[in-house]
């Protein structure tokens, strides 16, 4: 292969760690393989600050910049500080999805907190501080994200009672579960990774991005090399350049291997 990437881009949940938030010994020696080969390594997520820095640490990442929540902040870390973020008026999507699921779960995000909530997340799905408050004091002022969780809801069912809302005024990612993530029109990991590259003086063109999920489209397409993990959906695959194994297979160190 001649091309060699100039910026490692890399989605945490289903690309670097399992669902038990584990990272594969081969995943987290390939990643420090490619550091070491000095090749910048930028961790672009859905989690929030919180979340994302974590992972960072967890690989002894040098300090840098990561993408958080879908592109909506990016930050820098050690120490952690917050060098772009983007918000939006979420009322009329979240009040549009809860008259359809009044039931939900809602969250919205505290940068570099945790999250403000209508009613406790199931465990272990949400990190950081919670706190509890009623919905109208969680859409009444401008955030970087929502989450909306819908338990109750089989995923597919979800997935197209969504899709027929017209979300059109916002940018939304539906996850594998029956969970929808709210963010700011035009924002998506790939536009928080043109601030990465601009700052860092790379072309789009010489970055490699990997992710597993409906998030990483935009990513995969803006990327010189877009690569899918091998459990991802279609509709990644058909945006990718390219398609590893899965996740329980070290797909992300497979293909981390062609460079280092």
């Amino acid at each position: 292969m001649t091309f060699r990437p100039k910026l490692v881009a890399l989605d945490v949940d289903g690309t670097l760690v399992d669902g038990t938030n584990t990272f594969s010994p081969a995943t987290a020696d390939a990643v420090r393989r490619v550091v070491d080969a000095g090749i910048p390594v930028v961790i672009s997520t859905g989690r929030a600050v919180p979340g994302a820095f974590e992972v960072c640490d967890r690989l002894e990442l040098p300090d840098g910049l990561a993408v958080c929540s879908n592109g909506a902040v990016l930050i820098g870390y050690r120490p952690v500080e917050v060098i772009h973020a983007v918000t939006f008026d979420a009322s009329e999507a979240v009040k549009r999805v809860l008259t359809a699921v009044p039931d939900a779960f809602v969250a919205v995000e505290e940068i570099g907190v945790g999250y403000r909530v209508n009613q406790p997340f199931p465990s272990g799905e949400i990190a950081g501080t919670i706190t509890v408050e009623d919905t109208e004091s969680l859409i009444s002022e401008p955030v970087t994200r929502v989450i909306i969780r819908a338990p109750s809801h089989n995923p597919q069912e979800f997935h197209e009672l969504v899709e027929g809302l017209g979300l059109t005024e916002t940018n939304y990612y539906i996850g594998y579960t029956a969970w929808l993530d709210i963010a700011p029109l035009g924002i998506s990991k790939a536009s928080g990774l043109e601030r990465v590259a601009d700052r860092l003086g790379v072309d789009p063109a010489d970055v490699l991005a990997v992710g597993d999920g409906f998030n990483d489209v935009e990513m995969l397409r803006w990327a010189g090399r877009g690569v899918a993990m091998g459990h991802g959906p279609d509709a990644l695959k058909e945006a990718a350049d390219a398609v590893t194994g899965s996740v329980f297979e070290d797909g992300l160190a497979t293909e981390l291997a062609q460079y280092v």
